[in-house]
């Protein structure tokens, strides 16, 4: 096997990794905003280009663009990241990226664009990158629904894969070894409308029906099998005087099991309206099933090695609630570890954080997990 090369010269990188890492976090790029998440994508070709080269560009559905390098025919190890972040346009004016005692703060910063430029560094490091992927997709923070094909289409055909969020539990840095299934749907009440003041027992009040109907939805989670049914945003009515017609309700889903995923989809299509002459529509479904553990033990026990050839202290796993595209690559049955990019915390918050001076171990402990991963040369 190839010998580790040390931390220390990774943090000779560290420096231009950071500077990269400010231009990428500065480029906005909301999930809900392909041209912002191409913008962002061509700043992320341009880092990588002196480094492993160009991208080759996809484009998908919708206007979304996702970007891959790919090194050889086979795929040994594939690595897969986001550049879309859950910030709007302009967040970047009130919190603009900043490094303050170590700690780097910005739209982005954690989860994922550090993950991003972790990867392009690790694999600029390697002896050789034959067998090498690397999937930069645009849409993960908004359910992956034009990506996904092409996430399965490249993590079917690789022998292993390793997801660039970041790690779990703050500066502990564990790696995320577990996630629970998502569902997301929107409960739509149909009613009719009346006038509130001179005829309201001629309308059919669609928010009546909707706090009917709510605790019914939140009723079907069990905490004991890991299945969380929580009622999100609620819309309804459409004047002060007018009997609604029209309520909906967001429903968010969680599960460790696939069979509860099963469960809870088949109640939801099920519920049937109170009020006489209401009704009731369900839209979405489950969109990532469970990750188990089992899926990423055998790559942990790599990347524990790894860390032990570096030197550097064991790493531990953990089970995460959020979703992620590791979870399609799991049910592909495709060994995979996600939690591999930077170390910080508060993704989809204003407090998120990094910790920059842990960026060259990160890159050194993902060079070496590839690098245990490859074939040997024969």
């Amino acid at each position: 096997m190839i010998p580790a090369q040390p931390i220390d010269t990774f943090r000779v990188r560290q420096p231009a990794m950071v500077e990269d890492l400010e231009r990428l976090v500065m480029t906005e790029s909301p999930s809900s905003e392909p041209e912002a998440c191409r913008r962002a994508a061509a700043v992320l070709d341009e880092i990588a280009e002196p480094l492993i080269g160009r991208a080759r560009w996809l484009e998908a559905p919708n206007g979304r663009t996702h970007l891959l390098w790919q090194f050889g025919t086979r795929i040994d190890v594939l690595l897969l990241g986001h550049i879309d972040t859950v910030f709007p346009l302009g967040t970047i004016d009130d919190r603009p990226f900043r490094i303050d005692d170590g700690i780097a703060t910005g739209p982005g910063v954690y989860d994922m664009k550090s993950g991003l430029v972790i990867g392009i560094y690790a694999i600029a490091s390697l002896a050789s990158r034959n067998g090498v992927a690397f999937l930069v997709t645009d849409d993960e923070e908004i359910g992956s629904h034009d990506s996904r094909h092409t996430i399965e289409q490249f993590g079917a055909n690789a022998s292993a894969a390793l997801v660039l969020e970041g790690t779990t539990d703050g500066h502990e840095a564990k790696a995320k070894t577990s996630r629970r299934g998502s569902a997301f749907y929107r409960l739509t009440i149909t009613g009719r409308a009346a006038h509130a003041g001179m005829n309201p027992e001629d309308g059919i009040n669609a928010v009546i029906e909707l706090a009917n109907v709510i605790p019914a939805v939140a009723a079907l989670g069990e905490r004991s099998a890991g299945t969380t049914v929580t009622p999100t945003m609620v819309t309804g009515g459409t004047a002060l005087n007018v009997v609604p017609a029209h309520a909906e309700v967001a429903i968010d889903v969680r599960v460790t099991e696939e069979g509860e995923q099963q469960r809870v989809d088949a109640a939801l299509r099920a519920l049937s309206a109170s009020l006489p002459g209401a009704s009731l529509h369900l839209g979405g479904g489950p969109n990532r099933p469970p990750m188990p553990a089992s899926a990423t033990a055998e790559l942990l026990a790599v990347a524990q090695a790894a860390a032990a050839d570096l030197d550097l202290p064991r790493l531990e796993g953990a089970p995460v609630g959020g979703g992620s595209d590791a979870s399609f690559i799991a049910g592909l049955g495709v060994p995979v570890l996600d939690g591999l990019g930077g170390v910080g915390s508060g993704g989809h918050q204003d407090d998120e954080w990094l910790a920059v001076d842990r960026m060259a171990e990160r890159t050194a402990l993902l060079a070496r997990v590839i690098e245990r991963l490859q074939p040997a040369p024969t």
